[in-house]
């Protein structure tokens, strides 16, 4: 099997692990005395809506709504699909927000409220708080990505300026809850992904003043004076450990980046080749991950024998650009380039790192591949691949290669997969 089909069935086989209908079924709960309301947000809620459609009969009273990004949504017969802005919010995700947080308010002690929770649901599930205007978080959600922020950072801001983020659902909420997470941050935090709707909120509105002023990121006035009267106490705090609504809820994470990574080594055995998963753990910017993979594989490669067979080294998390140039490209293209000029052509080495829910930033491309002839190529096309790093154009790069990874949405979400075949 050539290299490129080798990283590209890793891939595969690492989306396929963390699909719903792997993951979801062991969890849900048995009908209650009233109804199951459906409240799913993220780019993998309509597979899991369907998935709960196929689960419940029709004699179970099943009903609600999921909301996931453009071009997710999926046919459904009982629980409503609605497709709206990632990775920022716009009208058509407010209104469903809306119609969300009036599902769950009109839940009652009877029903069973089934969250179905994954990567993308902050944007998803944003419905501003009073004052505050759409136009309003745009911007300041605008700020936050291209600054270079991590995700946590990002999110606690995001649940200081809503009424569904940061646990506001649970709050809103009279009937007990059973919260499946198919993660998508390192460490698995509920109340980092998706921004926690049904978690507990450990951050404050001086945590998200302090997020602004540390990445140095410039709101409209409406979205500091907020968060300052938060400051000063006139607002209510989101709900925090051991407030009484969170009893009624039952959170599992269900699936996440090492989910993924598993099920790419164990296709990778079941091809007679090696495997070794480093963790779903690796955060930073792309370019700095780029120098310490390259350390890594040179130390690896150091350490192999001729007749070892090919080694493929597996490794999830999220990484970070902090946006500068003017070009294109998400961070796993942008980590590709920069391992590349890294490498510099090293003999026997091939990559590709790709995100799981098919989209790398807000592109149309998964990700991209990297082969040891990837310089020398663009070379002979005249592309400066220094330039296109320094530009935050790394998709223009690997288009003219034609190396980029294309599947179209996966409706999952597990962040990044990077596969690093040594041979």
């Amino acid at each position: 099997m050539a290299p490129r089909e080798i990283l590209l069935g890793a891939f595969q086989a690492a989306v396929a692990a963390v699909q719903a209908e792997a993951l979801l079924p062991s969890h849900l709960p048995p009908p209650p005395r009233g109804r199951i309301l459906v409240a799913a947000a993220g780019k993998a809620a309509a597979a899991m809506a369907v998935c709960v459609e196929r689960h419940y009969g029709d004699d179970t009273p099943l009903a609600g709504l999921a909301i996931t990004r453009y071009g997710h949504g999926l046919p459904t017969q009982r629980i409503q699909v609605v497709e709206a802005g990632h990775p920022l919010p716009d009208a058509a995700g407010l209104k469903a927000a809306a119609a969300l947080l009036d599902l769950i308010r009109d839940a009652n002690p009877h029903d069973h409220v089934l969250a179905l929770i994954s990567g993308g649901g902050s944007s998803l599930l944003m419905l501003p708080a009073q004052g505050l205007s759409l136009a309003d978080v745009q911007a300041t959600v605008r700020g936050l990505l291209n600054s270079g922020a991590p995700i946590a950072d990002i999110n606690c801001v995001r649940k200081h300026l809503s009424r569904t983020l940061g646990g506001r659902l649970a709050q809103a909420c009279a009937a007990p809850v059973t919260a499946l997470l198919l993660s998508d941050v390192a460490g698995d935090d509920p109340g980092i992904i998706a921004s926690g709707p049904f978690a507990p909120d450990a951050t404050t509105y001086a945590d998200a003043l302090a997020v602004l002023a540390s990445w140095r990121v410039v709101t409209p006035a409406t979205i500091h004076s907020y968060l300052a009267r938060g400051v000063a106490g006139e607002l209510s705090e989101t709900p925090k450990h051991g407030e009484a609504c969170f009893a009624r809820v039952d959170t599992r994470i269900v699936g996440n980046g090492r989910t993924a990574l598993e099920g790419a080594a164990a296709w990778l055995r079941q091809q007679d080749l090696e495997a070794d998963v480093l963790g779903d753990h690796f955060a930073g910017e792309a370019r700095d991950l780029a120098r310490a993979f390259a350390k890594r594989i040179c130390a690896t490669r150091a350490g192999r024998r001729p007749a070892d067979s090919p080694l493929m080294l597996l490794s999830g998390g999220e990484a970070q650009v902090t946006v500068r140039g003017r070009g294109r490209g998400g961070r796993n293209a942008e980590f590709l380039l920069a391992l590349a000029l890294e490498l510099q052509g090293m003999a026997g080495v091939y990559a590709l790192a790709a995100d799981t829910d098919g989209i790398d930033g807000s592109e149309d491309n998964a990700g991209a591949l990297l082969t040891p002839d990837t310089l020398d190529r663009a070379k002979a096309l005249g592309l400066d691949a220094q330039a296109h790093l320094d530009d935050n154009d790394a998709y223009s790069f690997f288009s003219a290669l034609g190396d980029l990874v294309m599947t179209g949405p996966t409706r999952t979400n597990a962040n990044d997969f990077r596969g690093i075949l040594i041979t």
